[in-house]
C-alpha cells in the first residue's frame, strides 16, 4: 500500500532526524564560547595595537611586540580550526538530513499516482495530510541548508585585519540564531508522528 509505505519512510527518517538534531544543537552550543574567546583575543590584539610601546617599559625588550602578535595570531588560528571542525559537524547533518528528504520524496513521487492527490491532501480533525507532512520535511531541509551557509559566511569573514569585526562575533553570531529561533524541526517532527500515527491506526482498523 503506497500510504504505508511512505508513512514507514516519514517515521525512519523522523527518527534519524531527531538523532541529527541533537547532533546539530550539541554543535551549534560549541560555536558560542568558541567565538567568545575570538573576540576577547580581538580585545587584547587591538589592546597591544594601541600600547604606545616605545614610551612604555616594554620598548626596551626588542621584538617583543613581534612575538606577543604571532602568539596572538597562532591562538586565533587555532581557535578558527576548532571552529572549522564544529562547522563540517553541522555540514554532516545538513548532508544527511538533505540526503533523507531527497529520498523520502522520490518515493513519494513513484507512488503518487497510487496514493492520489486527494489522499495526500486530506487533513483529519488532529492530524496533518501527507502533504503537510512533505511540506514539513522541506522546512526542516531549508532550515539546516540555510543556518549552515550563514555560520559558514560568518566563519570565513573571520580576519585578524579587521580586529573590529572579530570583536563583534558574539553578536554577530546571535543576530543568526535569532533569525532562525523557531524551532522548525520540532515543528515538523511533530506533524510527521501525528500523520505516522493516524496512518497506522487507519491500517489497523477493521475493513481498512
Amino acid at each position: 500500500m503506497a500510504a504505508a509505505a511512505v508513512a514507514a519512510a516519514l517515521r525512519e527518517w523522523a527518527a534519524a532526524a531527531a538523532r541529527r538534531d541533537a547532533a546539530w544543537r550539541a554543535a551549534l552550543a560549541a560555536w558560542e564560547p568558541l567565538l567568545a574567546s575570538l573576540a576577547g583575543l580581538a580585545a587584547q590584539m587591538r589592546a597591544a595595537q594601541r600600547l604606545a610601546w616605545g614610551a612604555s617599559p616594554l620598548g626596551a625588550f626588542g621584538g617583543l611586540r613581534e612575538r606577543l602578535w604571532r602568539k596572538q595570531r597562532g591562538a586565533a588560528e587555532a581557535l578558527l580550526e576548532q571552529l572549522g571542525s564544529r562547522r563540517a559537524e553541522l555540514r554532516a547533518v545538513r548532508d544527511a538530513v538533505g540526503a533523507g528528504v531527497a529520498a523520502v520524496l522520490r518515493l513519494y513521487e513513484e507512488r503518487a499516482a497510487e496514493l492520489g492527490l486527494a489522499a495526500a491532501l486530506r487533513r483529519g480533525p488532529r492530524c496533518p495530510s501527507l502533504a503537510d507532512a512533505l511540506e514539513g520535511l522541506q522546512d526542516v531541509e531549508r532550515y539546516y541548508r540555510h543556518l549552515y551557509l550563514e555560520s559558514k559566511l560568518l566563519l570565513l569573514s573571520i580576519s585578524c585585519d579587521s580586529l573590529a569585526d572579530m570583536e563583534a562575533l558574539p553578536q554577530s553570531w546571535e543576530r543568526i540564531l535569532e533569525r532562525y529561533k523557531e524551532d522548525i524541526v520540532q515543528d515538523a517532527l511533530l506533524k510527521i508522528s501525528l500523520f505516522v500515527d493516524n496512518q497506522r491506526e487507519l491500517c489497523c482498523s477493521p475493513g481498512s
